[in-house]
């Protein structure tokens, strides 16, 4: 990989461009799915309607393992290496899932580009925590999320797009070709963010005295939970979102557009909280998202109750639009409290707390998808149920702290 070195660092709106777009790679490799899982069910002879939530449901897997490896190799050998290892192992990856003539082979190399993925997924966490801290960390977090955020939305309408012009293996070309674009970009551009008298031997001590921390630590413990806790809401929406949108209410290839809009209520909150995160702070807006979102689940599965009925599309999309609205307000706000107790082992704290949240996502979001029934219930009490949770958790974690 390229370890071009640079005399000059990128502007503002570059860097958060560049970090956006390799974080983003993790949303680009689920999405882009999701148009294709029905032609992959049938061409790879997929049984269980709902196995094909697999070909979403596994990336996530790979993704918490690696990152705990990705991360502390990050401490050891600096942030640019560890993304270089990680983009080759998603090359690897996408060419083992782009050649598969079996599922058990297609999901085995989702697996291997979730590993490779978590690390531009862990280490460009501590590529920013490294220059920002507090309010200023979670500023630039939600600029990152805003970008972040409007590749899921144009992602479906990619995979979309090449199936029209071809079948769904050259979807994986397609994230090849991005992910040798990306190594050149950080290669020539940005410098080396972890100085080599800041680095720290990789061991597996590292990692176990860094779970201790976050264990014993109160505010990263109950935020690393709570991050977990919201984004298996959101990974149960994607996993079910196909069969939602596709079949149920019949949408075929407009669930692109559908997926769009509904995403498009992320990209506003994640722009909005870099404003109002300076104004209220992140506890304020946490638990006011949260707030809102177990209402809306409440009001919601009330009118599904009383009419006996499916929601409207539009009706539904309301719903989805205002919770995730909220759920852009939580991501970039509960990863910068999760990581403000850890700034002095970024590398580590942010793989670790990266790893527990996604390996309690992964969980939750497949318990929701594979109760998924032909009705929109399991995944708004899916939405409602967790996020009740998290404001216990929260609650539990701001317990005698005076922080903002």
């Amino acid at each position: 990989m390229l370890t071009t070195k640079t005399d000059t660092k990128p502007s503002f709106a570059e860097f958060v461009t560049l970090v956006s777009m390799m974080m983003a790679l993790t949303a680009l490799s689920i999405d882009a799915m999701l148009p294709a899982l029905s032609q992959i069910a049938t061409d790879l002879q997929v049984q269980s309607a709902n196995d094909r939530q697999l070909v979403i449901s596994v990336i996530f897997l790979g993704l918490a393992a690696g990152q705990l490896f990705f991360g502390p190799l990050s401490d050891s050998v600096g942030r640019k290496p560890a993304i270089y290892g990680g983009f080759a192992l998603y090359i690897a990856g996408s060419l083992l899932a782009m050649t598969a003539t079996a599922f058990p082979v297609l999901l085995a190399g989702r697996v291997l580009q979730g590993i490779g993925v978590s690390a531009p997924r862990a280490v460009t966490l501590a590529l920013v925590r490294d220059q920002f801290s507090g309010r200023a960390m979670a500023r630039v977090m939600s600029f990152v999320m805003t970008v972040f955020i409007f590749v899921p939305m144009l992602a479906p309408v990619m995979g979309q797009a090449v199936l029209l012009f071809t079948g769904w293996r050259a979807i994986f070309g397609v994230f090849i070709l991005l992910t040798l674009i990306l190594s050149v970009w950080l290669g020539l551009r940005q410098p080396e963010t972890l100085p080599v008298e800041r680095r720290a031997p990789f061991s597996l001590r590292r990692i176990t005295t860094t779970v201790l921390e976050i264990v014993r630590n109160r505010i990263a413990l109950g935020y690393t939970v709570t991050a977990g806790l919201v984004s298996g809401a959101f990974i149960g929406y994607l996993n079910s979102a196909q069969q939602i949108f596709q079949e149920q209410y019949a949408l075929g290839e407009l669930f692109p557009l559908i997926f769009a809009v509904i995403a498009f209520s992320l990209g506003l909150a994640s722009f909005l909280n870099s404003r109002l995160v300076m104004r209220f702070g992140m506890r304020f807006l946490v638990r006011t998202a949260l707030l809102v979102i177990v209402s809306t689940a409440v009001v919601a599965l009330g009118l599904v109750q009383l009419s006996g009925v499916q929601p409207s599309l539009p009706l539904f999309m309301a719903y989805l639009m205002t919770s995730f609205f909220c759920v852009g307000i939580l991501f970039g706000n509960l990863n910068s409290l999760a990581m403000e107790p850890l700034g002095h082992i970024a590398g580590t704290g942010a793989a670790v707390v990266g790893s527990l949240s996604t390996f309690l996502s992964a969980f939750l979001g497949a318990l929701i998808g594979q109760n998924y029934n032909g009705t929109v219930i399991p995944l708004i009490l899916g939405l409602g149920i967790l996020a009740a949770l998290s404001l216990a958790v929260v609650r539990w974690a701001e317990w005698g702290s005076t922080g903002d």
